[in-house]
């Protein structure tokens, strides 16, 4: 069998952290098997949906590093659901019904009152041609809903396991609005057959809506897919994520200075049976990737881990790796400089922190004057190398009789402003003697 699996966002927005691990999930699994995944834009809302963000969402998985085989748009097929939908009414399968929303929440309440299921009463079935020419006379436009079988259906969820769906249990769903837009459902298992989709891989929300899909699939004639439904994103206590992290953009991350394959390290990793470590690539990421390794709770989403991952990552790359961006970000001071403060840094921008302090002017922070300006003296001439260090702390040391901590201290915070960072014996020699000596004697440099 061909596998084939689909992402299919809506262009209304653009895509966040959860959408990112749907697609992820999807890309994992049809590499590891040598698949291929439809990028399909589920732009049917055609009010709400815009060019600007279906480029957003392109560009997003662009530089996320995932790319598909073919892309489709759902608008350009409205013929394609249309023909689908006459075949449904034809086969008494899709109806139409005239109640207004207000008089279905009315039955629903009523339904509840009662201690039954709020679940359609297929009132619309038993109207007559007279009684619809008669609301439609009235104005009322019908909704249409496809007659669910009652029968219980079952399949073997590449998560979950064994599931099981009483279609008895549920309203017929609503395919097609008063104003004749079609609803997710119906477009959906048209494409999925149209594309002949394998596997469809998404979020345990959608597990109620299997049941439902599968008998739109054999209504329509078409082969049912795999299934498979991964537990949805918590926050890192364990609660429902947090309004801003929830929405966390992927152009967000971008800004904000995260490596590609952090983000996709991070979502690969949570909520699985491995540890959540960097991977070097997608690559590596789908040659380890298996639905048996997803557990059944909730994946937790801790930006904090995800900053950590990140800087796994930067601390392994080469200056040649990030050259371009350092220029970017103009804190670009040569490999000796990357190569020094990688180390200290967890988003790349925050090289320009290190930049700023190798080239001043700052404040530096000098807790002793005397000892300061003893160092002073003591300072050698430049230019310095990788030796310069250990030879100025020694003559420091013979100066003052300073040593440990005692030392080592108050030198870093004259000549960086700073109680940690890098490795001093790395940072001396692109700091150099005038802005070395200015900051010994407690002078803006």
């Amino acid at each position: 069998m061909s596998i084939r699996l689909r992402f299919a966002p809506s262009p209304t927005g653009r895509i966040h952290v959860g959408n990112v691990r749907t697609a992820l999930m999807n890309w994992l699994f049809a590499m590891r098997e040598g698949g291929q995944v439809l990028l399909r834009i589920d732009d049917t809302d055609l009010a709400r949906s815009t060019a600007a963000f279906e480029q957003g969402i392109v560009d997003d998985l662009a530089w996320l590093g995932l790319t598909w085989s073919e892309r489709a748009n759902q608008s350009h097929r409205f013929d394609v659901y249309e023909q689908a939908a006459a075949k449904l009414k034809a086969a008494g399968l899709l109806y139409p019904c005239y109640e207004t929303e207000d008089e279905l929440d009315r039955k629903r309440k009523i339904a509840q009152a009662t201690g039954k299921p709020p679940v359609y009463d297929r009132a619309a079935l038993k109207l007559s041609e007279a009684e619809r020419a008669k609301l439609e006379a009235e104005g009322r436009k019908p909704h249409w809903r496809f007659k669910l079988s009652g029968a219980r259906k079952d399949w073997v969820d590449l998560v979950r396991g064994p599931q099981s769906i009483d279609t008895a249990s549920l309203s017929d769903p609503v395919l097609i609005r008063e104003d004749g837009a079609f609803l997710y459902t119906l477009p959906s298992v048209v494409d999925d057959i149209d594309f002949k989709i394998s596997h469809i891989v998404r979020g345990e929300d959608h597990v109620t809506n299997s049941g439902v899909q599968i008998e739109i699939f054999e209504a329509l004639g078409g082969d049912v897919p795999a299934f498979g439904h991964f537990p949805l994103l918590v926050g890192a206590d364990g609660g429902a994520l947090s309004k801003r992290i929830g929405s966390l953009g992927v152009g967000e991350l971008a800004d904000e200075g995260y490596e590609p394959m952090a983000v996709l390290s991070h979502l690969a990793k949570i909520g699985t049976s491995d540890p959540v470590e960097a991977r070097a690539s997608i690559e590596q990421l789908a040659e380890e990737f298996s639905f048996e390794k997803i557990g059944r709770a909730p994946a937790r989403f801790d930006p904090e881990e995800l900053k950590r991952v990140n800087a796994s990552l930067l601390h392994q790359k080469a200056y040649a790796a990030v050259k371009a961006r350092l220029v970017g970000l103009e804190a670009d001071k040569g490999e000796d400089f990357w190569n020094a403060v990688r180390a200290n840094i967890s988003l790349l921008p925050e090289v320009r922190v290190w930049a700023h302090i190798v080239d001043g002017p700052i404040e530096p922070f000098v807790t002793d004057a005397a000892f300061a300006a003893a160092a002073a003296d003591v300072l050698p001439k430049g230019p310095y190398d990788t030796t310069s260090w250990p030879a100025f702390t020694n003559a420091v040391k013979e100066k003052t009789g300073a040593k440990g901590k005692a030392l080592f201290m108050p030198l870093r915070q004259a000549l960086t402003g700073r109680d940690h960072g890098p490795e001093m014996g790395a940072l001396f020699p692109l700091i150099g003697e005038e802005r070395a000596h200015a900051r010994l004697m407690g002078k803006t440099a």
